[in-house]
Order: structure tokens, then sequence, then C-alpha cells
């Protein structure tokens, strides 16, 4: 892949788990860079002050401090953001069905995926939602394909 996006920010209080996600992006290659953080507050003051301008955000849900669905809240708030659209994935642990729930009604989160993140999910979630024009053709919109197609998929 040819590195379609210009950042993707992974946001969680877990450094073992950045640590393999962002090996992950970079393995996939779907991104230039890739913005940790470990504190959601951060994160969201990075963004607010336009220091972070992800194409898409990996964001866990039980942080300290500010919980994922606080940060989306904020996020939401923001809109209109210095770079829209911002893609919004749940990654987390969680196996609880009333979290997936959860993240399908909120308006602003558009997949909820099980930890860990591997190159292949990259690479699927950039083709479904950041096609290069030649893949359009012909292709119907907001379709997951392959093993992890379990986003809550929106209309990109």
């Amino acid at each position: 892949m040819d590195h379609p996006l210009d950042a993707i920010m992974l946001v969680d209080d877990s450094e073992a788990d950045n640590f393999l996600h962002e090996r992950a992006i970079r393995k996939a290659g779907c991104a230039r860079s890739v913005l940790v953080y470990e504190d959601p507050r951060e994160a969201m003051t990075a963004i607010c002050s336009g220091a972070a301008q992800p194409d898409m955000i990996f964001l866990d849900i039980n942080m300290p401090g500010m919980t994922g669905w606080e940060f989306e809240l904020a996020l939401e708030a923001l809109h209109p953001l210095p770079k829209e659209p911002v893609l919004v994935i749940m990654l987390t642990t969680s196996l609880d069905p009333a979290d997936r729930q959860r993240a399908a009604e909120r308006g602003h989160i558009d997949g909820f995926l099980n930890k860990p993140l591997t190159p292949q999910m990259c690479t699927d979630i950039a083709k479904l939602y950041f096609p290069e024009p030649s893949a359009l053709a012909g292709q119907p919109s907001g379709q997951a394909t392959g093993p992890d197609a379990s986003l809550i998929v929106r209309s990109p």
C-alpha cells in the first residue's frame, strides 16, 4: 500500500498495545506517520491545537482520565475539525455486546474492532474507507470484506 493516509492516531493507555499497533500500521504501510498517545486528554489537546490532524483514530474504550466514549463526544463537539473527515475506530479488548451496540449507535464511530490490530486489518480499513480512485470503479460502497470484516460500516 502506498501511504494513502497522512496520519493515523493511536489513543490507548497501554504502552505495549501502542507498540504492537504502531508496528502493525507501519508494516501495512497505510500512513506516512503514526501519532501515539497514552493519555486521551493529550491527544484531544493535540487535535484542538492543530498539532495533530489524523485521518484516522484507533481509540481504546477503557482508559483512565477520559474513556473512549468521552473522547468521541469531545471530538464530536469540535466539528468541524481542521481536517475532515476523521475516521474513528474503537479498538478494544471488550467483548461486551453492549459496547458494540453503543458504538453502532454513535454517529461518529465508524468501526469497532477487537485487539490486537493486525497489518491486514489496517490494509482492509484503508482500502474500504480511503480507496485509490482507480479501485472505486464497480465497487459497492461500504462493503467490508475479508476475515476482519467486523467493522460497523458507514458509507465512506
